[in-house]
């Protein structure tokens, strides 16, 4: 029985484990992929591709069915040397005729037939290859969805620790100036600082990375993203995983349907040798308008009209070693197309068992990132009482803020890599299509490609064509360069940092004195006053 995964619907709301609080207007999930799936060109000109392979089939059918021709002309005759006479029975002066004639195959030996199968086996193929299109570029929106939420809490981190070390600088300077520190724990203040600021500038130009990234997957800038929903349970073991993608990953079963079809292209190619036995019917009008005879004084009819019909045989004897050498080509791509679905079946086994991989590790690594935040709160507490009576230095604070920062990447990075392997584990299991994620509703009406053979594939009018295209895919040239603002993050979890240069502001520490100083006077800080 077929297992539904459903990621959508009422479930593309809240996250249960937010990284950033947002407001109600905040762009979810949901209204990304609904904008990708509307818009993104990826995604429309596979579309375009499917709906020129369901064009196969009326091609292929075409052969198979009658050819009516009408051919015509008129002959002017220029020059005449019968008896001196320029108009003569043999020779008249001029020329209308008409010819018309209709051809019926019946009998091809099967290449009719199985070029139509082959052709109706590779629109199935084509419409799988269109899933998995759909469903790598939702993988792809997700990811770039959870990496601007990553990177915006990241640089956030950053932007509040810059803060706090550069009120932690300050707060050394002056304990410098009344002598309760030395030189070195200011300059141990001012690199930890521009370390920390250099960190910041990468984290910002990563997090435009990913808003850029996002813009050209979904066509519009992230602004406020909203938590995404709870992933659906998934598989207990790779091996549940794996035999799920074995029977429904779009990529695998369109290698397959292409194998398939290439059966049909070595009948196709047999059929080269072998007779065709065609009806054929037609017939010719002739009338020399006035000009046969002219001159003779003999009156004869200036037109004629005759009919044929009969039964055409073509019986190939020898073509040049053309048929045999199609056939051996078509068994080889059947071998291609063969090894090509063995192919698929390792890297959709590959790709399942990885994403599950990474997914349970990163459920691991929340797990261990979580206690590790919540230790080193606990750590940075203890470190600035400690300080506070002079059993720990400048540096051990800055070492814990540090720690407290790390853990706190650490956690945001393993949520987002956890959604985004659980998100990733659904496509190899080829649950991630918009039917999959019920994304179908008011703002979103799914794209049904067999609408689209349905319409064509018995088409036998030669002068019909569809309107002139356009561009269905808005470009990003009018969008404004992204930038690194974010919001700041106000959970819990990531927000333990705030103030945190409150024990160093806090009163002189006797027992700084008795550590080694520099006798110098010098004050690497800047400062004009010396140490007293």
């Amino acid at each position: 029985m077929r297992r539904t995964y459903l990621l959508a619907g009422a479930a593309f709301g809240l996250a249960a484990s937010p990284v950033l609080a947002v407001p109600a207007a905040a762009e979810t999930l949901r209204e990304a992929l609904v904008k990708a799936y509307n818009g993104n060109p990826t995604l429309t000109a596979q579309r375009a591709a499917q709906r020129a392979t369901d064009e196969n089939v009326p091609i292929a059918r075409a052969a198979g069915l009658p050819a009516v021709s009408v051919d015509g002309g008129y002959t002017e005759n220029v020059l005449s040397a019968s008896n001196g006479n320029s108009n003569s029975f043999s020779s008249p002066n001029r020329l209308l005729n008409s010819s018309g004639s209709v051809s019926v195959p019946l009998l091809t030996f099967g290449a009719v037939r199985n070029s139509v199968r082959a052709a109706e086996t590779r629109v199935d193929a084509g419409r799988f290859t269109l899933r998995g299109t759909e469903s790598d570029l939702f993988t792809d929106v997700v990811g770039a969805y959870m990496d601007v939420i990553r990177d915006d809490a990241i640089v956030g981190l950053n932007r509040q620790n810059v803060r706090v070390l550069e009120v932690n600088l300050q707060a050394t300077r002056d304990r410098f100036q009344v002598g309760d520190l030395t030189r070195t724990d200011v300059a141990q203040s001012d690199a930890r600082l521009a370390l920390a600021r250099s960190q910041l500038q990468s984290a910002e130009a990563r997090l435009i990375s990913s808003r850029e990234n996002y813009v050209r997957l979904v066509g519009t800038p992230p602004g406020t993203l909203e938590q995404p929903p709870a992933l659906p349970a998934l598989p207990a073991s790779p091996d549940q995983a794996v035999d799920v993608s074995l029977e429904n990953n779009p990529a695998l079963l369109a290698a397959q349907r292409a194998r398939d079809a290439t059966a049909f292209d070595i009948d196709v190619a047999r059929a080269g040798r072998l007779p065709r036995v065609s009806a054929v019917v037609g017939g010719v009008y002739n009338n020399y308008l006035g000009s046969l005879g002219s001159g003779t004084g003999v009156r004869v009819g200036q037109d004629s009209l005759s009919a044929q019909g009969g039964l055409q045989f073509t019986i190939p004897l020898f073509q040049g070693g053309r048929p045999a050498a199609q056939v051996r080509q078509a068994q080889a791509r059947r071998s291609q197309a063969i090894e090509q679905v063995t192919e698929a079946e390792r890297g959709v086994i590959a790709s399942t068992r990885s994403a599950y991989a990474v997914w349970r590790s990163s459920q691991e690594v929340i797990a261990s990132s979580e206690v590790a935040v919540s230790a080193n709160k606990l750590s940075l507490e203890g470190v600035r009482a400690e300080n506070s009576v002079g059993n720990r230095t400048i540096l051990d604070i800055l070492n814990a803020e540090q720690e407290l920062l790390n853990s706190q990447v650490n956690l945001v990075t393993a949520r987002r890599d956890a959604y985004v392997a659980g998100f990733a584990l659904l496509a190899s299991m080829g649950r991630a299509q918009a039917r999959d994620l019920n994304l179908e509703g008011a703002d979103l009406a799914l794209y049904d490609p067999v609408a689209n053979y349905d319409r064509v594939h018995h088409r036998i009018n030669d002068f019909e064509s569809d309107p002139e295209p356009q561009a269905v895919a808005s470009g990003t040239r009018e969008t404004p360069a992204q930038t690194a603002t974010v919001v700041q993050p106000t959970d819990p979890s990531l927000n333990s940092n705030v103030d945190r240069g409150a024990a160093i502001r806090g009163a002189p520490n006797p027992g700084a004195a008795n550590r080694a100083v520099d006798r110098s006077g010098a004050n690497p800080a800047g400062d004009a006053a010396p140490r007293r």
